[in-house]
């Protein structure tokens, strides 16, 4: 195990000194990482909960969220799908609060490219996004 003076603490493998494999890290504020390490970052699978709820299940590389992942928030929102350096980023479905759903293309966290509007009962409409602005429905 090893503490920080903040409060902060780290339980988990290591190796030559440095996180390795998995673990679990507290921080000073409540929130919590809890999977695997390389080379003192999280990197490979795990699950990142913050302290306000929100929680990110999915994969990381040097720290951040990048790869396949799950991002709930606690009123309801949800997305599913790719990110890179901690940015919506690939394929991905993008749950509202409401039910309403946006399943397309993102790019540097913007929904750009195709797209669906998926109303809560299943209907959708496509279109066309461009830095995260409707540019227009394809008929």
């Amino acid at each position: 195990m090893e503490i920080w003076s903040d409060g902060s603490y780290y339980f988990g493998n290591f190796e030559n000194g440095v996180k390795e494999g998995r673990g679990v890290y507290f921080w000073a504020d409540g929130s919590r990482y809890e999977g695997e390490w390389k080379q003192d970052e999280m990197s490979g699978t795990g699950v990142f909960q913050w302290a306000d709820g929100r929680r990110f299940y999915g994969q990381f590389a040097k720290g951040v969220m990048h790869g396949y992942g799950e991002y709930v928030w606690q009123d309801g929102r949800k997305y599913e799908g790719f990110y890179k350096k901690n940015k919506k980023h690939g394929q991905g479905t993008y749950t509202y609060s409401n039910g309403q759903k946006y399943s397309g293309n993102w790019e540097d966290g913007m929904q750009h490219g195709l797209g669906r509007i998926i109303d809560a009962d299943e209907r959708f409409r496509e279109g066309v996004w461009e830095q995260g602005k409707h540019i227009e429905w394809i008929e």
